[in-house]
């Protein structure tokens, strides 16, 4: 398996088949339609990363860093692939680059329903955090 940077032209379709086949974990939003993700990119695509076996793109991570703190978003491995350390690796390389930045902390989002997922980065050492998540769709 190879972790590599995310290509929008090359991988574009099967990263969003690879979100839509790992619902309900992943809750896609108007924020995942092409367009966005290529404005995404624009401000840091190094932190946009593929798992990639024999030319099969197999899991996915997306993170950002707005300069004081990092953001994950998007970790979906195949559902026929997991339990085999690839959400782990992926989860390794995108903490790496946010270090490589100077990030010192980040969030993720869970679903509250999504046990495994809390399970998974709990495992990982990530803490569900006393906070409400607020937010307000500005279209």
């Amino acid at each position: 398996m190879d972790i590599r940077p995310f290509n929008y032209d090359q991988d574009l379709e099967a990263v969003l088949e690879l979100w839509r086949k790992s619902a309900p974990g992943i809750q896609m939003s108007p924020s995942d339609e092409p367009a966005e993700i290529r404005k995404k990119l624009q401000r840091d695509p190094d932190l946009f990363l593929i798992a990639e076996e024999g030319g099969q793109i197999i899991g996915a991570v997306m993170g950002g860093y707005d300069g004081r703190r990092g953001m994950v978003y998007h970790l979906a491995v195949d559902p026929s692939r997991r339990h085999e350390g690839l959400g782990r690796a992926l989860m390794k390389k995108i903490e790496d680059c946010l270090r490589g930045k100077g990030c010192l902390k980040y969030y993720l989002l869970v679903t509250k329903k999504n046990r495994e997922g809390i399970a998974f980065y709990e495992s990982l050492g990530c803490e569900v955090m006393d906070l409400y998540v607020m937010g307000k769709v500005i279209q």
